[in-house]
């Protein structure tokens, strides 16, 4: 089994930044895919970035291009969405997601992920 936890939340005043960690441990062989989405009530959950730590590929949705980056951190199996110029749009619950293999290219498909974790809180205030 993989366990998934996210952290990293909290309030900020639009343009500010925020840096969310997604920390995957358990059973884990080869390379995977981390994608963050987010969701706010009354919303469907919104893809906004994944990653593939076999090349480190990237990809983003639309409304976060230029302003959002996910990579790999320095600790194993750490991933972080650093999110600079933030508008309260943006707000919303955040969920790092794992499933083995590729990312599905330029796709957030949320039932590709099989192991979720339990969302940290973004806020941003005008």
């Amino acid at each position: 089994q993989v366990q998934v936890l996210e952290s990293g939340g909290g309030s900020v005043q639009a343009g500010g930044s925020l840096r969310l960690s997604c920390v995957v441990s358990g059973y884990i062989i080869g390379d995977y895919c981390v994608g963050w989405f987010r969701q706010t009530p009354g919303r469907k959950r919104e893809g906004v970035a994944s990653i593939y730590t076999g090349n480190r590929m990237t990809s983003y949705a639309d409304s976060v291009k230029g302003r959002f980056t996910v990579g790999a951190d320095n600790a194993p199996d750490t991933i972080y969405l650093h999110m600079n110029s933030l508008k309260p749009e943006d707000s919303g619950r955040y969920y790092c997601a794992y499933h083995a293999g590729v990312c599905s290219s330029g796709q957030f498909v949320d039932t590709d992920f099989n192991n979720w974790g339990q969302g940290t809180q973004v806020t941003v205030s005008p």
